[in-house]
């Protein structure tokens, strides 16, 4: 291999194990069009490739956010429940149903959580008041603030859609997690994004473990990738602890509108 590509690998993983890591949406939306375009793998093979940063994104990430008391793991298995049936249910009537229609669902839905998150006054969920369900300890204010979940079975039924639009596409469903745990259940901004780190590592492990069997993980550019998404999240994940909660917010937004953009440019056949 060319030390130009090793050297291009191992920067892809670092940048997009960053963003995955700091706003949980595992990096698929980053892996797959460099892969593909830059690198010129095929969709399976660079689907397969993206997969194993993302794990590798999620394992340390996921582990550094539980250790920190900022994860909720209860909550995170719950929400895989619905996420896991959609994307079985994704792979099964994606013969079937025209992918506009979710494609259209995605940018909406997107766009207008971006507008809540950029045009909001920065007020995070949560409180120091007693007698909550869950707590999280944010690191940059050094407070362990209580949060009760809203809205559990509408929060559940989007993660489905989450599930079933990231089989049907390619696209990680942090990106629809992430706002669905904020806005519409009441879970704080950093309990939400790093709890979707640690979800999507279970949905990358299951597919991952498909494509080993299939033989369609390059293990050359898969080790690579995966030493420069270890080494992204360990920024990543340090840097997310010092941000406060209306930067998130803010930052989160310009990854919503890149990603409904990336997904409108797919449907008109420009990428």
């Amino acid at each position: 291999m060319e030390p130009v590509i090793i050297i291009g690998l191992l920067i892809l993983g670092v940048g997009a194990s960053f963003l995955g890591s700091l706003f949980g949406i595992g990096g698929g939306i980053i892996y797959i069009p460099f892969l593909t375009i830059v690198f010129g793998l095929s969709p399976s093979e660079a689907a397969a490739i993206s997969l194993i940063g993302i794990l590798a994104t999620s394992a340390g990430a996921g582990a550094y956010y539980a250790e920190h008391g900022i994860s909720n793991i209860r909550l995170g298995l719950y929400l895989e429940i619905g996420t896991t049936i959609g994307a079985i249910a994704g792979a099964i009537i994606s013969a079937y149903v025209e992918d506009w229609f979710l494609s259209v669902f995605f940018i909406v839905f997107m766009l207008f959580n971006a507008a809540r998150m950029a045009f909001g006054h920065g007020k995070d969920c949560g409180d120091e008041g007693p007698d909550h369900e869950f707590t999280v300890y944010d690191p940059k204010s050094g407070k362990t603030l209580g949060y009760d979940l809203k809205r559990k079975g509408i929060g559940s039924a989007t993660c489905v859609v989450a599930g079933l639009y990231s089989s049907m596409t390619g696209v990680g469903g942090g990106v629809i997690k992430v706002p669905v745990m904020n806005s519409i259940m009441g879970v704080p901004m950093k309990a939400a994004t790093s709890t979707s780190s640690y979800m999507i590592g279970i949905t990358a492990f299951s597919g991952s473990i498909i494509y080993l069997i299939n033989g369609t993980i390059l293990l050359d550019y898969a080790v690579l990738v995966a030493i420069g998404s270890f080494l992204g999240m360990l920024v990543g994940t340090r840097v997310s602890a010092h941000l406060d909660t209306s930067s998130i917010k803010k930052y989160f937004s310009i990854v919503l509108v890149a990603s409904a953009t990336s997904v409108l440019l797919k449907l008109m056949g420009v990428l």
